[in-house]
């Protein structure tokens, strides 16, 4: 579904590079109409028998998240995807998702329509899990055809997720793990991450998906 102000549709856009480049990914789309955005910082996953040999495994990132008006958004992404370099391996990724209704924006604002994307090869699969999980949630989505992930901090405040520490109350810390995949893979992958980490069970985590419109920097499995 597609958020639509006076006929027209917006999506968010999302960036992901390597640390210190997300103030440019926000400049550069700017410059396109694109108003403003929020950069978090997460980490990927890497595949590289060097960087695995000397404890690398991960590289921080930086995940860039905007909104614009629909043709806003495709001429900032294009543009995006021919500074960054995002054809080329290890460079970012950007995609973007409709969005259905957005609420608290002077900027932005749009009520919630039906409307679908006729080209959509992508999902963005969301799982949610307790700090410590993420790599077993990658691991399960590998071995379902996945080609790695993006892990993003934040934390919880679910009725039972909550404990105690010196008789106060503390959130703790979940992991957010971000997959993209064809639509072919997509339950194939939600699945194997459900069955291994037990998602239906209570307080295990949560897995949604999304249709996403538009990639670039992706690289399919056979491919690699």
């Amino acid at each position: 579904m597609t958020g639509n102000i006076e006929g027209k549709t917006i999506e968010l856009i999302c960036v992901i590079v390597n640390c210190g480049h997300g103030s440019k990914v926000l400049k550069t789309a700017r410059h396109y109409g694109v108003n403003g955005g929020t950069i978090f910082i997460g980490r990927g996953t890497v595949h590289n028998r060097l960087l695995e040999f000397l404890s690398l495994y991960d590289v921080r990132k930086e995940i860039v998240l905007m909104a614009a008006e629909s043709s806003v958004a495709e001429s900032a992404v294009e543009t995006l995807n021919e500074e960054m370099h995002f054809d080329r391996p290890h460079h970012g990724i950007a995609f973007s998702m409709p969005i259905t209704r957005i609420i608290g924006s002077r900027c932005i604002s749009c009520e919630s329509t039906s409307v679908r994307g006729e080209n959509d090869m992508y999902n963005a699969i969301v799982t949610i899990v307790d700090k410590g999980r993420a790599e077993d949630v990658i691991e399960a989505a590998e071995k379902a055809g996945s080609t790695g992930g993006t892990i993003i901090n934040a934390r919880g405040a679910g009725v039972h997720e909550t404990s105690k520490l010196f008789s106060m109350e503390i959130e703790p810390e979940k992991e957010i793990v971000l997959i993209l995949a064809n639509k072919e893979s997509t339950d194939r992958i939600a699945e194997s991450i459900n069955e291994s980490l037990k998602i239906d069970e209570p307080g295990k985590g949560i897995i949604f998906i999304q249709e996403v419109s538009k990639t670039y920097g992706l690289y399919k499995p056979d491919m690699n």
